[in-house]
């Protein structure tokens, strides 16, 4: 909640996903579609994929802490099935959730933070937290610093310094 704050009103987050509550996407389809036409692309952007009428509302703190405490449970077991290296290690799992709810288990899953980690090299998975700044082409700065904050977070389960 620190880093993506709660909204009660369907938004577009900077990666153009209708986003509730604590950023939760409510259109997983939508993620599928790009962002920018490239290579003769015609179809649907992101942009063009309309909010569905019954969520154009304002949702409820409960319905929000529902969409949190259920994403929440799928990013946990998500982290623990392609890192279950980290079980054991609660500041190293906290940041490994944080990032992959943030960028999706199926970027997580390709991440060089999530491979590095599972070689052992725990310098280097931290260090790949900042490969994860951007939304489409655009370093956010609010992205800078809940990298800088998740890979810290990281570094103090293992007794890295931050270099």
């Amino acid at each position: 909640m620190h880093h993506e704050g709660v909204r009660f009103k369907p938004y577009r987050c900077p990666a153009d996903l209708w986003t509730v509550g604590v950023g939760s996407v409510l259109y997983p389809d939508q993620n599928k579609l790009p962002m920018v036409r490239k290579n003769g692309y015609t179809g649907a952007l992101r942009k063009d994929y309309g909010l569905h009428p019954p969520d154009s509302r304002v949702w409820s703190k409960e319905e929000v802490m529902a969409l949190l405490e259920k994403d929440l449970g799928r990013f946990e077991r998500g982290v623990i099935r392609y890192c279950p290296s980290v079980l054991g290690h609660q500041a190293a799992f906290d940041a490994f959730v944080s990032l992959s709810f943030n960028i999706g288990l199926g970027a997580f899953q390709r991440s060089s933070v999530r491979m590095r980690h599972n070689r052992g090299d725990y310098q280097g998975a931290a260090d790949a937290f900042m490969m994860w700044t951007k939304a489409g082409p655009r370093v956010l700065p609010g992205l800078v610093k809940r990298r800088k904050d998740e890979r810290e977070l990281y570094l103090s389960d293992y007794g890295l310094s931050e270099t």
